[in-house]
């Protein structure tokens, strides 16, 4: 006789992913209608670990499919056959996958495969250009096509999906997991005793003491759009603020992949008030976007983070899925262009009205409760997918 629970199947691989599935996780595990079992593919390995770790999931399968200089056909191919394998075995009744990365896509065809239904969670952002970001704008687009329920974080996302013809019936406007997840980190580091511990860490381990009289300004950047030209432009920038201007420093987590930490390090080694420092767990890294004033990324998930903390966005890019950040002035667009890296830069950190214009405006994002609204969602639609899975 077949459980009479819905049986899910998340998957994900990557440090975002995880950190945007850990709340659904969480919140699937307390209601009694579902079976839950996770599946890695390491597609990121140490980065995703530390995420396992903070809050706690244990996998029932790990593909462990992370390799040096790794490439999109060979993860692409390992993907599909690893995830087969597993569905094969598990018979889901349905899948969840996050986002934009290879494999949201290809864990979505192998479910297609199978005639499993998909859950896509953060589905509808784009950016309508093909190659920007790469591969990911072109991963999520397909991967629309081939989910069932569409969970989109805002109404923006909602009108980009039902734009491609995809049934507004399908489409649930629940906000971003990734607020829920960083309430559930900013909610532990109120305890002194957390918030003593970073600041121990960042002195010992990298000499970075936080002070009034010091702006820290954040710094992250991976993308493979900004490779060559764009970091060097990128790390010109910050050389130039950090020379211009006495009291600020930038703290700047390297990615591992060397197109990032070449340019990195031979342009911004042993530069004042620089601190190159290995990639965070997310819990320090939280840490840092809290006593940061503002931050420069090309990152997605932190465009979403960062109004929740109060601190203005300049993205490092020339386009963004998430215009509503941008519509909302929680965000400001800037490219890769050094001149106007520091321009803007120096605008927030000398001009107060601007800043406040940034730092005080509404999160488009989320509440914290984005989790709670999927899983309410999949309880009211779970007798519609088993029908679906009893039918095939």
């Amino acid at each position: 006789m077949r459980n009479t629970k819905t049986k899910v199947l998340i998957i994900f691989g990557t440090r975002p992913e995880a950190i945007k599935m850990a709340p659904i996780i969480k919140e699937l595990k307390k209601n009694n209608c579902f079976e839950t079992k996770v599946c890695v593919t390491a597609q990121h390995r140490e980065m995703l670990d530390h995420v396992l770790n903070l809050f706690k999931i244990k996998p029932q399968y790990d593909l462990n499919l992370m390799t040096n200089n790794q490439t999109l056909p060979d993860l692409t191919s390992k993907v599909l056959l690893g995830i087969t394998d597993i569905i094969e075995k598990e018979k889901p009744d349905l899948i969840f996958v996050q986002g934009d990365t290879t494999t949201t896509f290809i864990s979505a065809l192998a479910a297609y495969y199978k005639k499993i239904p998909i859950g896509h969670i953060e589905a509808g952002l784009r950016t309508q250009k093909k190659y920007s970001p790469f591969p990911e704008e072109i991963n999520r687009r397909l991967t629309s096509h081939l989910a069932d329920i569409h969970f989109a974080p805002t109404e923006k996302a909602k009108n980009n999906l039902i734009k491609e013809g995809i049934s507004e019936a399908s489409i649930f406007v629940t906000g971003n997991t990734v607020i829920d997840a960083l309430k559930w980190v900013i909610k532990n580091q109120k305890e002194t005793s957390i918030n003593e511990k970073w600041k121990k860490f960042f002195l010992s381990k990298y000499n970075i003491l936080f002070s009034n009289s010091i702006k820290t300004i954040l710094v992250t950047g991976h993308r493979r759009e900004s490779f060559g030209e764009g970091f060097k432009n990128i790390c010109s920038a910050l050389k130039q603020l950090v020379e211009n201007n006495q009291d600020i420093q930038i703290i700047y987590p390297v990615h591992f992949n060397p197109n990032v930490q070449k340019p990195v390090y031979s342009i911004l080694g042993n530069t004042k008030n620089i601190y190159l420092v290995k990639p965070l767990e997310y819990e320090p890294f939280v840490f840092l976007m809290n006593k940061s004033y503002l931050i420069l990324t090309d990152s997605g998930g932190i465009q979403e983070e960062a109004p929740s903390l109060g601190k203005p966005v300049l993205v490092m890019r020339d386009t963004t899925e998430r215009s509503e950040g941008i519509k909302e002035r929680t965000a400001k667009l800037v490219g890769t262009n050094s001149e106007k890296i520091v321009k803007e830069t120096e605008k927030l950190l000398y001009y107060e009205n601007e800043y406040k214009k940034m730092a005080r405006a509404i999160n488009p994002y989320g509440d914290g409760k984005t989790a709670e609204r999927i899983v309410c969602t999949a309880k009211k639609l779970s007798n519609e997918w088993r029908k679906i899975h009893e039918k095939k």
